[in-house]
């Protein structure tokens, strides 16, 4: 199975980076982690700024393509006015090695200042060492405090009450649309937007609507051959219901079988291979939605810049609420601090403040889709007059992230093993009834790994 990442595909490498003092691509095959060990930035090999100067903030994360440039921008809009921020920004391709590299090099003690996580990993860094907590009265000093986060997503920065990460977004699996068919469906209120389902029938209703709008599909949704989609998709319904779906250390898991049945049924209903197609690969949907063939496709917010070209009257909502209460799958691209054994005070304090004036810079992010994490920049106007992305700005409230535990979160096998047996069901290949327990015994069975970190 092939990870669709949410980051657009990376473009030639600028000739000039820009506005950075530094700037390199490095890939995650062997190659690129030949070329990793060789320049010294894995562990124990090199102090994090050898390779260019001490006064250097080195920066790792996996922004490329359109998300690349965006930091770019961000990078140099906090190193001017005379802020002083000297930048050695590291980009690596996003995937497994990439968390990988991040642990080899936080292992080790000797780790860049300042990484990019998703916040869904934060379990399998955070117990381990391999991260060093923020120091908040330095953030607040920055004007960056725990009011400036929703409690959803600042309650997955901590472990053991200590706060690891500083989220730079909320990137939510949501729903995008076609306003002239959704309009022909009668599926938008007052303001032109998407009206609210509030049961699993009405949303199969409005998949009905949708296709006789557009003579074709009426949602889309792609996860043949994923590792991450029906994952999305089920952790929503799921945490709709409000049942518990909780992997502690050891195990068994804590499922409830019959919430999580009564969700795979639903989402058989839903891609009945007629209204809604059953069998489609991520690209195939996303082909299928930007040429109008569906009136409606379940995706990330991270592919509005590819469904801007397409020239769709384009509406975007967050993840329908169907069950008891709202829930959206999210995850979070955060700053941490990875583990230094002797880090410098002077550029421990560079770090915070650089974190600070990163996350002020979020609406430039925002315009990617991402959703700021920092609600000050939420509130302005600014980000208001963003359309389609301030539609489903209230999905943060409501962001629901993989359960904690070190074998989770994004490109993690976990995902993969979940997304298997949910395939097989929405293929017709097996029933609900049996794709949850052999969920259940996927989880059952990572839960009895011994965590490599610990």
């Amino acid at each position: 199975m092939t990870a669709r990442s949410p980051v657009p595909a990376p473009p030639p490498e600028p000739a000039a980076p820009r506005g950075l003092t530094r700037r390199r691509l490095l890939g995650t095959g062997l190659a690129g982690a030949g070329a990793l060990l060789a320049a010294g930035t894995l562990s124990g090999c090199a102090s994090p700024a050898s390779a260019s100067g001490a006064s250097a903030l080195s920066v790792w994360d996996l922004f490329q393509g359109g998300d690349g440039m965006l930091m770019d921008d961000m990078i140099e809009a906090v190193s001017r006015e005379g802020r002083g921020f000297d930048v050695d920004r590291t980009i690596l391709d996003w995937g497994p090695s990439y968390y990988t590299k991040l642990a080899m090099s936080a292992a080790g003690g000797r780790a860049s200042d300042v990484a990019v996580l998703h916040l869904s990993r934060l379990a399998g860094y955070a117990p381990g060492g391999l991260l060093d907590p923020f120091d908040l009265e330095l953030l607040a000093e920055f004007g960056v405090t725990e009011k400036d986060f929703t409690p959803a997503v600042w309650a997955r920065t901590k472990h053991d009450g200590t706060v690891y990460a500083i989220p730079l977004d909320v990137h939510p699996f949501i729903v995008f649309y076609d306003k002239e068919a959704a309009g022909k469906a009668g599926l938008l209120d007052a303001d032109g937007e998407l009206a609210p389902m509030g049961s699993p029938e009405a949303l199969l209703e409005a998949g009905r609507g949708l296709a006789e709008a557009t003579g074709a599909a009426g949602i889309l949704f792609g996860h043949v051959t994923d590792t991450a989609q029906n994952w999305r998709q089920f952790a929503a319904f799921y945490a709709q219901t409000g049942a518990a779906f909780t992997l502690p250390d050891g195990g068994p898991p804590r499922i409830d079988v019959d919430a999580a049945v009564e969700v795979v049924s639903f989402m058989r209903r839903l891609f009945d291979g007629r209204t809604n197609p059953n069998n489609l690969d991520y690209n195939g949907a996303l082909a299928a939605f930007t040429s109008g063939r569906g009136g409606m496709a379940m995706l990330g917010e991270w592919e509005l810049p590819t469904l801007r070209k397409s020239g769709i009257p384009l509406g975007a909502a967050p993840f329908p609420q169907v069950f008891d209460r709202p829930a959206v799958y999210t995850d979070s691209h955060s700053f941490v601090l990875p583990h230094q054994d002797d880090p410098d005070p002077a550029r421990r304090r560079e770090a915070h403040r650089y974190v600070a004036e990163m996350i002020k810079q979020s609406l430039t992010w925002a315009s990617a889709g991402h959703i700021p994490a920092y609600q000050p920049v939420l509130a302005t106007a600014e980000y208001a007059a963003l359309k389609p992305q301030s539609s489903y700005a209230e999905a943060g409230k409501v962001a629901v992230l993989d359960p904690p535990n070190w074998f989770t979160g994004a490109a993690s096998n976990f995902q993969n093993r979940m997304c298997q047996p949910l395939q097989s069901a929405l293929l017709g290949n097996t029933t609900a009834e049996r794709a949850v327990r052999q969920m259940v015994r996927e989880a059952d069975a990572l839960l009895k790994q011994p965590d490599p970190v610990a």
